[in-house]
């Protein structure tokens, strides 16, 4: 086992439900400093784990670990941390219960400060849905986040996102006949059906266009959706799946006390520095909210990632895109 595991004891949630013995998978890079100020956070994106992250990660790179201490929490539902698939009954499989973005990030920040005593953290990251946790931690806590920089992912969940991830739901919830009593039954075959649903949205129409998959080693655009969308996918749990799509759909920054649904309000608290990087290409997480995200956030740059990558410039796989995230990482930890 490559990780940790912090212990939450019984936790409740913004649901109201209390999940029982509940507990965080996360994984350290560095050393932290004596004055516990070199501290980042880096959460995961939906269905990946924290090695998923390690792209980012490295000697002369900005997440520097002979400098800084990375702390590469795992997302509630993503088979590390408390998920479905590792949730002893009553919650298991289907039975898991609702969690947010919010629920994370306040699990996130006992982990930081229960466990390590940190009191400023000089930059969360993320990607996607890492993204929408970037976002969330300066909202939640502006006095303790220092800089924020999400990168294709948005401070809620917006409309097109929504029914995207709803399409990739209705697949599964058709292998039961849209009868969730029989949710239970569903086994990670299904998944493949939602593997090819995504696969017309992570990546752009150029990139298909243009037959970037032959870069990768596929030689025609099935053995690519096969390969890739499929594979990936029928890996995952797919209980684990409808956590997290829950989780997804129903991202907001300001869902919570503190803003009442004040999106507005959520977005102008955050006193983090921020660069907000979208791809220009993006289906679903767009350029477009991000700009909207970024012009009520004090200080906050938009830095759109100029790919035709769509979603996936941010998954660390185009070096070009590596380059520029890393690049402007770099730049606002020197701010």
């Amino acid at each position: 086992m490559d990780y940790e595991i912090f212990d939450l004891g019984d936790v409740t949630l913004q649901s109201g439900v209390t999940l029982p013995n509940a507990f965080l998978a996360y994984k350290t890079y560095g050393e932290l400093n004596e004055k516990k100020d070199n501290v980042i956070v880096y959460p995961t994106a939906f269905g990946d784990h924290h090695v998923q992250n390690e792209w980012l990660i490295g000697n002369s790179m900005a997440l520097d670990p002979r400098k800084h201490f990375i702390i590469v929490p795992n997302l509630l539902g993503n088979g590390l941390s408390s998920s479905p698939s590792n949730t002893p009954a009553p919650f298991d499989k289907a039975n898991f219960p609702q969690v947010t973005i919010y629920d994370n990030v306040k699990l996130q920040h006992r982990l930081v400060t229960e466990k390590f005593g940190i009191q400023k953290i000089a930059l969360v990251v993320g990607w996607s849905m890492g993204g929408v946790q970037s976002f969330q931690w300066g909202a939640s806590y502006p006095d303790m986040v220092e800089r924020i920089a999400p990168f294709c992912g948005g401070a809620k969940t917006w409309p097109q996102t929504y029914i995207v991830l709803d399409g990739m739901k209705a697949a599964l919830m058709a292998a039961v006949g849209h009868d969730s009593s029989k949710l239970n039954q569903l086994t990670s075959a299904d998944m493949r059906a939602v593997g090819r649903v995504y696969a017309g949205w992570g990546l752009s129409q150029t990139f298909y266009r243009e037959e970037l998959y032959r870069e990768m080693g596929y030689d025609s655009l099935e053995n690519f959706v096969a390969g890739v969308w499929e594979d990936s996918f029928m890996r995952m749990d797919p209980h684990n799946v409808l956590a997290m799509l829950w989780t997804g759909q129903n991202g907001d920054i300001s869902a919570n006390s503190a803003y009442n649904g004040d999106f507005d309000k959520a977005l102008n608290s955050i006193k983090a520095l921020a660069i907000v990087m979208p791809s220009i290409t993006d289906l679903f997480c767009t350029a477009d909210d991000n700009e909207y995200e970024a012009k009520h956030i004090p200080n906050a740059v938009l830095n759109p990632i100029e790919s035709i990558w769509g979603h996936f410039a941010g998954r660390g796989i185009n070096s070009a895109d590596n380059k520029f995230i890393d690049d402007n990482l770099k730049r606002l930890l020197e701010t």
